[in-house]
């Protein structure tokens, strides 16, 4: 592993080059920086969900999730590296499958409300694509384990199910069901025409 932070302003990227955790220089905008930043982004907007109030089986979950997140990172910074083990991808699909378990059916698409819980999930949740797709991107031109490929579309998928769950939990007495979205075709089945 890299060296641990002791300065935090080094002046070192000012030329517009990062260090990764194997000592090698890129630029800000190469494709790894670019996915080490969206999971570094979506493990900051799941910390923003722990400081509202959660079932606690539900906080220590994304508290998991956190350092798991922070394992991918730390395998994106060192090319070659493992540090998300493949158990984290099964860990995942078995909350998924948990949680789903205990919600009804969607019959209608949602709309990313409720309570601010649910809501943050979901802004959890379109940063995860967002850094699944650029996981997906880096893969394309240098290797990358599938496991954090994998990862991320499963966590994407994950909380979306914890959204419904905390809109059910309703312990902001805003929630209570999920949000549906109202389509024109609803309307006009609605309206008789």
């Amino acid at each position: 592993m890299g060296n641990r932070l002791s300065q935090i302003a080094t002046r070192t990227g000012d030329d517009g080059t990062t260090g990764l955790g194997d000592g090698t220089r890129v630029s800000k905008d190469h494709l790894r920086v670019h996915a080490m930043g969206d999971v570094d982004e979506l493990n900051s907007h799941l910390g923003v969900l722990l400081a509202e109030p959660l079932p606690q089986d539900v906080r220590e979950l994304l508290v998991t999730i956190q350092h798991e997140l922070f394992n991918l990172g730390g395998e994106l910074s060192m090319p070659g590296f493992e540090l998300l083990k493949t158990q984290a991808v099964a860990r995942l699909d078995e909350a998924l499958a948990y949680y789903n378990g205990q919600l009804p059916r969607l019959k209608e698409f949602i709309l990313p409300a409720g309570t601010r819980g649910a809501a943050l999930a979901h802004v959890a949740r379109t940063v995860a694509r967002r850094a699944e797709r650029a996981v997906v991107a880096l893969g394309q031109h240098e290797t990358v384990r599938d496991a954090a490929r994998q990862y991320l579309n499963r966590l994407s998928d994950l909380l979306f199910v914890l959204a419904r769950v905390l809109n059910r939990a309703n312990l902001d007495g805003l929630g209570g069901d999920d949000v549906y979205w109202n389509s024109e075709r609803l309307k006009r089945h609605d309206a008789g025409g």
